[in-house]
């Protein structure tokens, strides 16, 4: 193929790719618009797997599906005859992928939500994403830019979406208790996450946050900073980030039943058994919502360490049969 037109193609690949990912974040940013995310998540995984064809494309690697049939290639097809090029799920299970394993992370995250949302109605999970999509928006713009320079970089048309009120803890927390949040996208995040290490669960490129503090201003000028960087080591970072551990969500530790049998035996309780568990949790209808013993995680029931509480003073007050 010459190399005249190889390089136009890929051009075209990158034309598109900005264009997709621009249009992802005007979206976003238009006030008129509810469905947000949907949106955004669509024309991100096409923007980045133009992106990722025209790296591939750029290398020498053929990001076409095909059967390797002897010594020749039989290349698959559509109904109309089109080559059937990679999606980006499979971009990014090549080895030869360019991209950090926590950019990586945050796309396999969209494109799980993405299946999950794509055959069902949602609404109103915008905030419940926001800080994946950020990351995404990001980690595109760096990305192409790394990989085919300057002159490709998004920078200069993306900016920070603005909102008009503060959210409080309370706030938080009804938005994560959102309704509209189908326990199918809840239960895919709860799965996906579990899987991640602390290092990409904290990592910018996996989730980008941005932490806006309310501060007096006490020098002329000073209160028209929207952003204000401050080092990391100042006394000022050092009180922002106790603040705002104490409101930052954290994930409850789950357990399955064999666990539970495992930890009340390793306590001594050596004829504590599943059966057991199990008639104790119907006696005290310990999966009735109300009590917040446990949660269903992908259609299984997961129980919270508050309910291990309750089975280790059960087992005390019947160590004569459970020891």
């Amino acid at each position: 193929m010459p190399r005249k037109k190889i390089y136009s193609i890929k051009d075209e690949l990158l034309r598109k790719g900005r264009e997709a990912v621009l249009a992802a974040v005007q979206i976003y940013n238009n006030p008129n618009i509810t469905f947000k995310s949907e949106t955004f998540i669509t024309l991100s995984v096409i923007g980045w797997t133009y992106i990722l064809h025209a790296y591939y494309r750029s290398q020498g690697i053929d990001y076409r599906y095909y059967k390797q049939m002897n010594k020749r290639r039989k290349y698959d097809r559509t109904k109309y005859g089109a080559y059937k090029y990679w999606e980006l799920e499979r971009c990014l299970n090549d080895d030869d992928c360019p991209l950090d394993n926590d950019t990586i992370s945050n796309l396999r995250f969209l494109i799980g939500i993405r299946h999950e949302i794509e055959h069902q109605m949602t609404d109103k999970i915008d905030e419940y994403l926001s800080a994946k999509l950020q990351a995404c928006a990001i980690n595109f713009d760096y990305y192409i830019i790394k990989l085919f320079g300057e002159k490709y970089g998004l920078n200069k048309d993306l900016s920070l979406a603005i909102q008009f009120s503060p959210i409080t803890p309370d706030q938080h927390e009804a938005l994560q208790n959102n309704p509209h949040v189908t326990s199918s996208v809840r239960n895919f995040v709860v799965d996906y996450e579990s899987d991640l290490s602390d290092e990409t669960l904290k990592s910018s490129r996996y989730a980008y946050r941005v932490l806006f503090v309310p501060i007096n201003a006490k020098r002329q000028g000073q209160a028209d900073q929207v952003v204000e960087f401050i080092k990391g080591d100042s006394p000022l970072a050092e009180g922002v980030e106790k603040t705002y551990t104490l409101i930052k969500e954290t994930e409850k530790p789950k357990y399955r039943p064999k666990e539970i049998v495992d930890i009340m035996k390793s306590e001594g309780y050596i004829r504590f058994s599943i059966n057991k568990h199990t008639d104790l949790w119907k006696a005290k209808d310990a999966k009735n919502n109300k009590y917040s013993f446990g949660t269903v995680v992908s259609g299984t029931w997961y129980w919270y360490s508050s309910w291990i509480d309750i089975v280790r003073n059960h087992c005390k007050e019947n160590k004569e049969q459970l020891l």
